[in-house]
């Protein structure tokens, strides 16, 4: 039987039996650019600009989206955080969560205190995006649990390693010790608005930084944490076999999705309906004539049914407020998850509209497909609806790196000049792979 932490040791250490194909190396630049665009646009919002000034530890890392510094560490936690509260980060449907927001920020700081090409760094991230995402989507977390701050602080631990080039003894080792770095995530955060949320990603990053820490000091883990931990403890089982299948053929940051929507990725199915009828209905102009929406959805988003969001996050995680905000604003972006819409009473009014129920065909389609059918009827009688069988964004339907590169410059230009946003994109997108000085932005 295939062992998963034997099978990513061999994949952080051994380059001839696992190649890096050079469309994936180009692929990981967008993604990279993505999350850092996630990582500045969250910087900007006041929870975060009041982390950022409390208490900061001295140090010599910068903290991406500020003029700050600090240690490792707590620029591992401060990104990682920020990184998540827009809802705009990418992710993977087979992991059900966000790998890259779990790696990015631990490897942008260790790459400030030791020398790497690009390519080192971009072979690292990759490697880190495919631990965490076959982790996630060969185990069966409980059902109560988040998927942040899970599986992600393994995927953070290998692409450190990666970084670090440690040898593979040393790899298993700080994969054994982060297993059991895990949180203990609650789903209701995320139901209930609980911000507490947000961070999970900011800790996973830095316990997996933590993990070579405790390495260095001969601090020791389980035999095989990956499989106590993720087979019985978090998650009722671990498919090794799924979890080792087509390694170094296939690698899951190529399987990835993106967001323009600024709210849980359940609810985009429905909004991408919504948005086709805004596009080829005129009658929705006037959103007040709207007698009902009903949204047909699969088990995950029908979870989302709050019609009264209580904050920005409980928002971004209900499917009748994200219809109603796009409905009255024409946008879904992240103005329209914002405290003033969320008190605007014609958004709230019309959350009272609709309906959210689950369809079984549709969710027996997941992970592979993610539909969604909104249907709206009118006072007068008239109905109107469409229906999709997966998100944009995903694989099956991808957004276009011209989308991708709007995206970064609406959330990156948040805190960075214009200037310096088109230099920055333009850094990530052409640097030479063995150039050492990619970085030198963050300083």
């Amino acid at each position: 039987m295939a062992s998963a932490l034997n099978t990513f040791a061999e994949l952080i250490c051994d380059r001839r039996k696992y190649p890096i194909p050079a469309n994936t190396l180009e692929y990981s630049r967008l993604v990279l650019a993505d999350t850092i665009a996630a990582i500045v646009g969250g910087m900007a919002e006041p929870e975060m600009q009041k982390l950022v000034n409390t208490d900061l530890q001295p140090g010599k890392i910068s903290i991406l989206g500020t003029n700050l510094k600090s240690d490792y560490l707590s620029a591992a936690f401060l990104t990682g955080t920020a990184g998540t509260f827009l809802e705009m980060d990418e992710g993977s449907q087979f992991a059900r969560g966000h790998p890259a927001i779990h790696v990015a920020p631990a490897l942008l700081a260790m790459s400030q205190k030791i020398k790497v090409s690009y390519q080192e760094f971009l072979e690292a991230f990759i490697i880190g995006y495919d631990v965490a995402a076959r982790i996630g989507l060969a185990s069966n977390l409980n059902n109560s649990m988040h998927p942040h701050g899970t599986w992600g602080v393994l995927g953070a631990a290998a692409a450190t390693a990666a970084l670090l080039k440690l040898e593979k003894e040393k790899s298993k080792e700080i994969l054994n010790i982060a297993s059991s770095l895990t949180l203990a995530t609650s789903r209701k955060t995320m139901l209930e608005g609980g911000t507490v949320r947000n961070a999970y990603a900011g800790v996973s990053n830095q316990m997996a930084l933590m993990s070579h820490r405790l390495l260095n000091a001969g601090i020791c883990g389980e035999i095989d944490g990956i499989k106590s931990v993720f087979g019985s403890v978090v998650s009722t089982d671990l498919d090794e076999v799924k979890a080792c299948e087509e390694v170094g053929d296939r690698f899951e940051i190529n399987r990835n999705y993106f967001k323009l929507y600024s709210c849980c990725r359940y609810n985009h199915a429905a909004l991408d309906c919504l948005w086709y009828l805004l596009d080829n209905h005129a009658e929705l102009k006037n959103f007040q004539k709207i007698e009902s929406i009903a949204v047909e959805s699969y088990s995950l988003a029908a979870e989302l049914n709050d019609k009264n969001p209580k904050n920005t996050l409980a928002a971004k995680f209900s499917l009748p407020f994200a219809i109603a905000t796009t409905l009255a604003n024409r946008s879904s972006g992240v103005n329209d998850f914002s405290n003033e819409a969320i008190s605007n009473k014609k958004i709230i009014s019309l959350c009272q509209k609709v309906s959210v129920i689950e369809n079984p065909e549709y969710t027996a389609k997941l992970p592979d497909l993610r539909p969604a059918k909104v249907e709206i009827t009118f006072s007068d009688g008239k109905r109107i609806g469409h229906s999709v069988e997966t998100n944009r964004g995903d694989w099956k339907d991808p957004y276009s790196a011209a989308e991708i590169k709007e995206k970064f410059h609406s959330l990156t230009g948040r805190i960075w000049a214009q200037k310096k946003c088109d230099l920055i994109y333009q850094n990530i997108m052409c640097s030479d792979l063995d150039d050492f000085s990619y970085l030198n932005w963050l300083n």
